[in-house]
């Protein structure tokens, strides 16, 4: 008995698109591409404090991150997985020239590593689980210095 392998599909070209249409809505402060490009019930995991569910969740936060730091930006450097699934490996770019989560200004360009695995179906975002390293917000702005670990 011949035992058949089955093969992985590969993301689709409609897929790819719809991933980095989801991102050119920071670098074109078009929130509205989500709506294009996600289900209405899409799912951002996890939400951030007081956004709302849904695409209109993630578009309030564009709004007004772009309006606090007008050169935000999200370079995807790698886009990986199979169809139906997506893995991004990106960083946010903006220069700290207003305050963020309590961490005053420094006029500094600054990069948050950033990485996403999204779930598709018939070519729209379903879900998408994120992580993004604000730990390195504190290291570059200056606010937390490292100092006191590992002393005893």
């Amino acid at each position: 008995m011949k035992i058949e392998e089955e093969k992985v599909k590969a993301l689709t070209q409609a897929e790819r698109q719809a991933i980095n249409t989801f991102y050119s809505a920071w670098k074109e402060k078009k929130p509205e591409l989500l709506d294009e490009v996600c289900t209405p019930d899409w799912k951002d995991i996890p939400l951030a404090p007081g956004q709302a569910d849904g695409p209109q969740g993630l578009k309030d936060i564009i709004r007004n991150f772009s309006a606090a730091f007008p050169d935000v930006e999200i370079i995807v450097h790698e886009m990986f997985g199979t169809h139906e699934r997506a893995g991004v490996r990106a960083e946010i770019t903006f220069t700290h020239h207003r305050e963020v989560l309590g961490i005053p200004a420094t006029d500094k360009r600054v990069s948050i590593a950033l990485h996403e695995f999204h779930y598709l179906k018939d070519g729209k975002l379903t879900h998408t689980w994120h992580l993004e390293d604000w730990f390195g917000l504190l290291m570059q702005s200056g606010a937390w210095s490292g100092k006191g670990l590992g002393d005893n």
